[in-house]
């Protein structure tokens, strides 16, 4: 799900000046253990919180240790503490858990990585014979990302308030791309598009005689016990501990956030609608990398990127400056982003969210972060051309 362009940029000085103003660092909770480099996980959240969130909380999950943090406040205005256990909105990491589901139905024989798109949707979209499921999975169909559609007709952020509580179905979203060309042939090139999970939620429920949400909850959710995360359909708010999203605002030429945690989340669908906490998120990607949801050769499918592009079926893949090869995925939505990422033998995870609110850069001290949470094995030589920053596939700046 596509976040704001606007969400880390407008108005630098008055946003940095409300985000100094309200942020306080906050110490991590206690972990069953604690690992060595506690301090540097400590240090990367405190950046990012005072910088570019007003909020951040990060788990690292080892299977030696666990360790839970969190920096700056719940709630712009307030000194209330960001609570590290705490549930947010995941945008496209959901992308990760429909991959899932649509491979089990693969190895199950209900349907085929190679399908078009017409046997499961016929009349669902022009050129439904040539777009696959695979091309969906991978984003190489060239369809139209619906949500570059949505800042078009809702460019301020008053816009955005207004539809705030509006539950949209997967035909009203698809509506909003009709008569759009593709971008290029099925299978020649990469383009991320939300619109392509749209269309693999509504083929798992052609396949199964039940919604994506379902699926997710009985294949994924419960065999794991995964009680924080949530397929929240229409329902607006968030239960139990959570951190308050935003989106900046600019009134009388100083910069205002505007609280947009509470929306209705149908809006992003299959492609970016679930809910959890850090600690679930962990689970299910140490689970989906160690071969216990996905089995190979299929994981092996999954984990093949697309030339230059660094994404599988349903997964994002990054290598740190240090050579470590990393297996997840990223996520935005409105007032949050998030960052959620396994060793490619799903032993060690580490999870992200962050209230995006402030206008400096987070490359720095995210890959920090993830270098110090996934450390290169002895004897590993670094990157030659080592990356600048980890990328977010659901924003876009400049």
């Amino acid at each position: 799900m596509t976040t704001r362009r606007t969400m880390l940029r407008a108005g630098a000085a008055a946003t940095v000046a409300v985000a100094a103003a309200t942020n306080a660092a906050t110490p991590a909770v206690a972990a069953p253990a604690t690992p060595p480099e506690g301090a540097a996980f400590q240090s990367a959240l405190d950046r990012l919180a005072g910088t570019v969130a007003s909020g951040v909380l990060a788990e690292v999950r080892d299977p030696r240790w666990v360790w839970r943090g969190s920096s700056g406040v719940r709630e712009l205005g307030t000194s209330k503490p960001v609570v590290p256990t705490g549930r947010f909105r995941v945008g496209s990491v959901t992308k990760s858990f429909v991959a899932t589901v649509v491979l089990q139905l693969a190895a199950e024989r209900r349907l085929g990585l190679d399908d078009p798109l017409r046997r499961w949707l016929p009349g669902g979209l022009p050129g439904g014979d040539r777009v696959t499921l695979r091309h969906l999975l991978q984003h190489t169909s060239g369809i139209f990302n619906y949500t570059d559609v949505l800042e078009e007709l809702y460019p301020a952020v008053a816009d955005l308030v207004r539809i705030r509580y509006r539950t949209w179905s997967p035909r009203e979203i698809l509506g909003l791309i009709a008569g759009r060309p593709s971008l290029f042939d099925p299978g020649t090139s990469w383009s991320y598009s939300n619109t392509n999970y749209i269309l693999l939620g509504l083929v798992v429920e052609r396949v199964t005689g039940r919604t994506y949400a379902d699926e997710i909850r009985r294949r994924i959710l419960q065999p794991l016990r995964l009680r924080d995360a949530e397929l929240p359909g229409a329902d607006p708010h968030i239960r139990g501990p959570h951190s308050h999203g935003y989106l900046p605002d600019v009134r009388d030429g100083a910069v205002v956030p505007v609280d947009i945690t509470d929306f209705n989340p149908s809006i992003a669908g299959a492609a970016g609608a679930m809910l959890s906490g850090a600690g679930d998120l962990n689970r299910f990607y140490g689970a989906l990398n160690a071969g216990r949801l996905v089995h190979e050769p299929l994981l092996t499918e999954m984990r093949t990127s697309f030339p230059d592009a660094g994404y599988g079926l349903g997964l994002q893949t990054e290598t740190l400056p240090n050579g470590v090869t990393l297996w997840g995925h990223t996520g935005g939505i409105f007032g949050y982003v998030t960052y959620s990422f396994s060793t490619a033998d799903g032993r060690r995870q580490l999870s992200l969210s962050a209230n995006p609110w402030g206008d400096g850069d987070p490359g720095s001290a995210l890959l920090d972060l993830l270098t110090a949470a996934f450390p290169a094995p002895e004897g590993t030589a670094p990157r030659a051309a080592a990356p600048t920053r980890i990328r977010n596939l659901d924003r876009r700046e400049g």
